[in-house]
């Protein structure tokens, strides 16, 4: 889990490389006899993966602050997300099983996999609202009061934002939907290593994980659903999950994310080291880089996760910049070969189509060090610098 000589990786919000611990997991797990048996076969070739996943359902269970049998495994915070969506607009539309509960609450700035199935529901029919925030990134609660009634049935907003590091104040927002009878459903999948998680004290009724964003391997994820929730599978098939989750398990990728969940000593010391770390990065550039604003630099926002505008300076162009520099960044503008859109977080968030294109994420990570932040800042300095100084040429020759 550390970058090499040659590069530096500040894209953990993307992805986190798989820890060490993981790394040495994996390699004595696929040397155990019966370790590739179907979990669901009744043979000797089964024990050994039947074991895993109920030793993952414990370990990631006491990192979530849940019970075993809340935790359901799933590819990723993607399909968490769908699942729980449609399992809510399955029992309203198709089902009619909740009543006179017809509609749903999300926010504008939610990630893709939950803004586009809201989208989808709507072209079926559904009555949707969308919570807006404001420069900072906070939802506006006042909104959220007004729009929650007895028709109310699932209202779905993520605990911390992957752009900005923006955190919600999720159990107020549960607290208020149960107050008018409604399921609250949140997109968790930025918040595991980076704050401790209690999912009962949070009272919510379902929540989203994924395990490569907790330096466990891909295609694995958790659902929680709370129990005595309602909840209907999405994946249908030989009943494995306890019928909630149908498919052979990826009993690999699920083992690595509980013995990373064996770390979770470690999330509050490194959340405060990162927290230095990132207040000492944008200290120095807002210090020595002209013209750069931090973005809800105001909020409470991850301990990670620093979101930049660079007046003057195309972000695309910059991260394409700092990549041949050996530096892993992202922008705030999903961009495209030749067609390149702001970032519909930032517009929600009140900034102008030319800030929004002119932003950059820089993530941080467990492995991530001083020194490399400090050899970051001086190369992000000087490429600004290069990159503004041609912005500066075409003005005169025009």
């Amino acid at each position: 889990m550390k970058n090499t000589a040659d590069s530096v990786y500040l894209d953990f919000n993307a992805t986190a490389p798989t820890s060490v611990e993981v790394q040495k997991f994996v390699e004595k797990f696929i040397k155990i006899s019966g370790s590739w048996g179907n979990p669901s076969s009744i043979h000797w070739a089964s024990r050994v993966p039947k074991l895993e996943i109920r030793e993952a359902h414990k370990n990631i269970a006491k990192v979530l602050g849940c019970a075993p049998l809340e935790v359901i495994f799933t590819s990723g915070g993607s399909e968490s997300n769908a699942s729980i969506l449609r399992s809510v607009f399955d029992a309203v539309f198709l089902e009619k099983s909740m009543g006179e509960k017809c509609e749903f609450i999300t926010s504008c700035v939610e990630h893709p996999s939950v803004l586009k199935s809201f989208k989808y529901f709507e072209s079926l029919g559904a009555k949707v609202h969308y919570i807006s925030v404001n420069r900072q990134g906070q939802l506006d609660l006042e909104q959220y009061r007004k729009l929650l009634s007895n028709r109310t049935a699932l209202v779905s907003i993520m605990w911390a934002n992957n752009e900005t590091g923006v955190i919600h104040p999720i159990k107020q927002l549960c607290a208020l939907a149960h107050q008018a009878g409604a399921l609250f459903h949140t997109d968790a999948v930025q918040t595991l290593g980076k704050f401790e998680i209690n999912l009962h004290d949070s009272q919510v009724d379902f929540a989203s994980f994924s395990g490569h964003k907790f330096y466990a391997l891909k295609g694995i994820g958790v659902l929680y659903s709370r129990k005595g929730s309602r909840f209907h599978p999405l994946i249908l098939g030989g009943g494995q999950e306890r019928h909630r989750r149908g498919g052979t398990e990826n009993v690999l990728g699920l083992a690595s994310f509980a013995e990373m969940s064996k770390q979770r000593s470690k999330i509050t010391e490194q959340a405060q080291r990162l927290e230095i770390l990132r207040d000492h990065f944008e200290a120095r550039v807002l210090a020595e880089i002209p013209s750069v604003t931090v973005t809800a630099k105001e909020s409470l926002r991850l301990a990670n996760t620093s979101s930049l505008v660079l007046s003057g300076v195309d972000g695309e162009t910059l991260l394409m910049a700092l990549d041949l520099r050996g530096f892993a960044v992202s922008t705030g503008a999903a961009c495209s070969s030749g067609n390149p859109e702001p970032s519909p977080v930032l517009l929600s968030m009140g900034l102008t189509r030319q800030e929004a294109q002119n932003s950059l994420r820089v993530s941080l990570g467990w492995c991530t060090s001083l020194e490399e932040i400090e050899k970051f800042i001086d190369v992000l300095k000087e490429v600004v610098l290069r990159l503004r100084s041609f912005g500066d040429m075409q003005e005169i020759e025009v």
